[in-house]
């Protein structure tokens, strides 16, 4: 298992190297001059070119990465240009948002999809199979944002149970978590409908497997050996989904942001953007890279502590 470890340690660190290159080549070649659009149109070149020095931005490429690198390495990711502030407050401020929002529309998501599909593959062809199928086949077609949207108008505009959009802080934890509810939802349906259908059909494969019908010549009744035996080698591809939920969950939610109006980490991506604040978007894009590459290589653990082979291997 410390082999195992120290293998996938090591491909972790490799990506976040060919990472960093990438967002930091793809933010270079983004058309338009920073300094330039902050200034304005009628900006006089020397002014321009002071501002160019002042930001950094008249250094060489290879020189400007390492510094960026070598800062993010000691906690360090620059000023942001438009906010006047360092960037590791501003990613302080809304990593406290967007992290638990993640969090908490992965455990609606997984709460929902697990028992889902389970019972729709303990139900093969049945009414409640159908019925299960059925509503994740409109969970996967309806857009989150949309789906967001609706439940604005049900639950803030109509019903009032809920606030349209904004966010308290957490010195009220019960007052966050309400205000975090209905971005979760929006949020972790769609996613539990992939998730079930993922889990129906690896339990059908696994219901079909030799050792499952051994089992049941041995005396196990048709759910024992779902529970005892089918559910745990099931896992291993909805492991794999949960990882890429929680990636995407994480580093894409900036629509939901929009439309509830969180001062969350794709907020701030949108916002910097809008504003040609290149340190902010690169570093916020870097981070939100590292924390995906780290859930991956917690999810490739799981996957040894589920199938010892893969630890053999």
């Amino acid at each position: 298992m410390i082999r195992y470890t120290l293998g996938r340690l090591t491909s972790l660190t490799v990506s976040l190297i060919v990472a960093s290159l990438v967002i930091f080549a793809v933010i270079e070649v983004i058309p338009g001059d920073p300094a330039a659009f902050m200034l304005g149109v009628n900006a006089r070149p020397d002014t321009i070119a002071a501002l160019r020095a002042e930001m950094g931005l008249d250094q060489p490429l290879f020189q400007r990465y390492f510094a960026w690198v070598a800062g993010m390495l000691q906690g360090d990711f620059g000023t942001s240009w438009t906010y006047k502030t360092p960037v590791a407050d501003l990613i302080s401020a809304r990593i406290w948002v967007s992290l638990p929002l993640a969090a908490y529309a992965l455990i609606l998501s997984t709460a929902i999809a697990f028992p889902a599909g389970i019972y729709a593959a303990s139900r093969r062809g049945g009414a409640g199979d159908i019925t299960i199928m059925g509503a994740t086949q409109l969970g996967v077609a309806i857009p989150n944002f949309w789906f967001a949207m609706i439940l604005v108008l049900i639950f803030a505009v109509n019903l009032r149970w809920f606030s349209a959009g904004g966010f308290p802080g957490w010195g009220n934890p019960a007052l966050a978590l309400k205000s975090l509810t209905l971005p979760a939802i929006a949020l972790a349906l769609p996613q539990a409908a992939i998730l079930a259908r993922v889990m129906r059909s690896s339990l059908l494969d696994m219901l079909g497997e030799d050792f499952i019908r051994t089992a049941r010549a041995k005396g196990l009744t048709r759910r024992q050996a779902l529970w005892r035996h089918a559910v745990r080698n099931a896992l291993i591809p909805v492991l794999t989904i949960l990882g890429l939920q929680f990636s995407f969950l994480l580093a894409g939610g900036i629509i939901i942001e929009q439309v509830f109006f969180l001062p969350g980490l794709g907020r701030l991506i949108f916002q910097s953007i809008s504003a040609r604040d290149l340190i902010v978007v690169e570093s916020v894009v870097m981070l939100l890279v590292f924390l995906v590459i780290v859930v991956n290589f917690a999810v490739d653990l799981a996957y040894a502590a589920v199938d010892p082979r893969l630890r053999r291997r």
